[in-house]
């Protein structure tokens, strides 16, 4: 074979087989997201989240994953975590927030966002990661769920068994979900009438969420619980409004919504804010 298409031959080799992905330098930031083609960390300057202080009507929960969490970051014992439950309660929110609390109490802990898409190439990640044993990681993947025919779900077990290699000791997977199974409750029900084995056939799917070792539920708040979360944010934000006022405006907003929620809550105070001429930044 000529030498020039030897070196074409390897040049297209090497275009196919690129070279191990380098770690960033995670002393620049305190969260990276993940992207696959090609991989790689990108550093997230400015985190999007609120003060824990500000999230109502979760406490139990809010304390429960601070705990867990403050145990991961100073290298101790702590189990990996699902949220899931009532849309636009916090789930993802209390993440954030808790992951701020941590590093404000000055424990290194790195936030590492990773989404449902990009699941198959969750081993690649947990290698890079595993590379660094004196940086503790928290793997958050948002909304998780799975559809009926999702393959998805056989990567998430890399990261809650690990396989062979078991899962980094320096990495704690948390996600967020509506489906406290992770798959909807009709296919599972559809799975069950309709395989040879009924008990085996969703068995793999639904014992994903059994794999974590924490279940926090977040359910639909109550009207004092809605009101309270607008009056902290206003607070919070230097937003001069009355209680009769507030009242009368939130629950008309939360009407023409058809929802009461969190989010609706964040949604009424964006609104607020705008007509009252007060930055939220």
């Amino acid at each position: 074979m000529p030498k020039k298409a030897r070196k074409r031959i390897a040049a297209a080799l090497e275009r196919m087989s690129p070279a191990p992905l380098a770690a960033p330098d995670f002393a620049a930031a305190d969260a990276f997201v993940w992207h696959v083609e090609p991989d790689r960390l990108e550093p997230v300057a400015k985190i999007s989240r609120v003060d824990l202080s500000l999230l109502v009507g979760v406490d139990r929960s809010r304390d429960t994953l601070l705990a867990n969490t403050m145990q991961f970051a100073r290298g101790l014992p702590a189990n990996n975590a699902l949220l899931w439950g009532a849309r636009g309660m916090g789930k993802s929110s209390l993440v954030k927030a808790v992951h701020g609390a941590v590093v404000a109490d000055g424990l290194p802990l790195k936030i590492v966002e990773l989404q449902r898409e990009d699941l198959p190439s969750v081993g690649r990640l947990l290698n890079l990661l595993r590379a660094e044993p004196d940086t503790r990681f928290l793997l958050f993947c948002d909304d998780l769920s799975f559809s009926h025919d999702d393959q998805h779900y056989k990567s998430l077990k890399a990261v809650l068994d690990g396989g062979v290699e078991g899962r980094p000791a320096n990495v704690a997977f948390y996600a967020t979900s509506n489906r406290r199974h992770l798959m909807p409750r009709d296919m599972i029900e559809n799975e069950r009438s309709s395989a040879i084995n009924p008990s085996e056939a969703v068995e793999e799917k639904v014992s994903l969420s059994d794999r974590f070792g924490l279940w926090l539920g977040f359910h639909p708040c109550s009207q004092d619980e809605y009101l309270e979360m607008i009056r902290g944010y206003c607070d919070h934000h230097g937003i001069e409004i009355s209680d009769d006022d507030l009242r009368a405006e939130a629950i008309e907003w939360q009407a023409t919504r058809g929802a009461r929620s969190g989010r609706v809550a964040w949604q009424y105070v964006t609104d607020l804010a705008g007509r009252k001429g007060v930055g939220l930044g």
